[in-house]
């Protein structure tokens, strides 16, 4: 059975066990095992915090070394892009040469989302876009930055979920993700 690590900011939420477990349980449903990050056991017998983080790091990439594919949830995260420890794990998989798809429930692409929530934003005379440190928005009209994109083997999946408390919830373009997968194989 193939092993999928189910990469995202889901572990942030406070039904985040509940959450993996219908993940996981998707998977099944495919003829997958989903690996999720909170299935590794830490024992919180470390001095410190910062250790304890650095060995929940290790454990993961761990599970991403196991693992024959991962799936990333990319919606964005406390910004107008996806969570940055997800998309270390999207490097670290691509570097592995494991297969890699991703997923994001905010239908916008990333220079809409940029435009939504920046302030401080300009468009110069050509028609680009500048923010309030003169830097240039970027614009390919992709889900989020070109290297994110760029990391993931097929188009990401997008969804729209605008419902608050829903946006990381949702399933539905996590299970297209798996008969992507699935059809793949």
């Amino acid at each position: 059975m193939k092993k999928i690590y189910l990469a995202g900011p889901d572990v942030f939420l406070s039904d985040s066990i509940e959450q993996g477990q219908r993940k996981k349980e998707l998977c099944q449903k495919y003829g997958f095992e989903g690996l999720y990050p909170l299935d590794n056991e830490i024992e919180d017998t470390f001095e410190h915090k910062a250790d304890m983080g650095l060995h929940i790091a290790q454990a993961n990439e761990k599970l991403i070394q196991e693992c024959d594919a991962v799936i990333a949830n990319l919606t964005p995260f406390r910004g107008t892009s996806a969570d940055v420890g997800t998309v270390y794990e999207i490097g670290l998989a691509k570097g592995l040469n494991k297969m890699v798809l991703g997923y994001s429930n905010d239908g916008r692409n990333f220079l809409q989302r940029n435009l939504d929530e920046l302030t401080g934003v300009r468009q110069q005379p050509n028609a680009s876009y500048i923010d309030k440190e003169n830097m240039a928005l970027e614009d390919f009209d992709l889900v989020d930055n070109l290297m994110i994109d760029g990391g993931v083997h097929y188009p990401i999946i997008k969804n729209e979920v605008y419902q608050t408390g829903e946006r990381f919830r949702d399933l539905e373009a996590f299970e297209a993700c798996l008969m992507r997968l699935a059809n793949h194989a």
